[in-house]
């Protein structure tokens, strides 16, 4: 696949490390985010690549900087 991939996975491994964190389900987030909850679980997958827009809602629903979800990737 394209080299964005270790960059999609670890940007999902991170929402749902902070996700599983606050105890909330994909479903959950998905809502308060007003995402699609398949949408979410193929972020967290790193199967989707979230728009600016998506990842900034994501975030906002986790009480967390853009930044903390962007940890670890170079």
């Amino acid at each position: 696949m394209s080299d964005r991939e270790p960059i999609l996975k670890k940007f999902g491994q991170n929402v749902r490390r902070k996700r599983e964190a606050y105890r909330i389900s994909q479903e959950n987030l998905a809502a308060i985010a007003e995402l699609d909850r398949t949408y979410v679980g193929g972020i967290e997958r790193g199967e989707r690549n979230p728009t600016i827009i998506s990842a900034v809602r994501i975030a906002k629903a986790l009480r967390v900087r853009l930044a903390d979800l962007c940890e670890e990737i170079d």
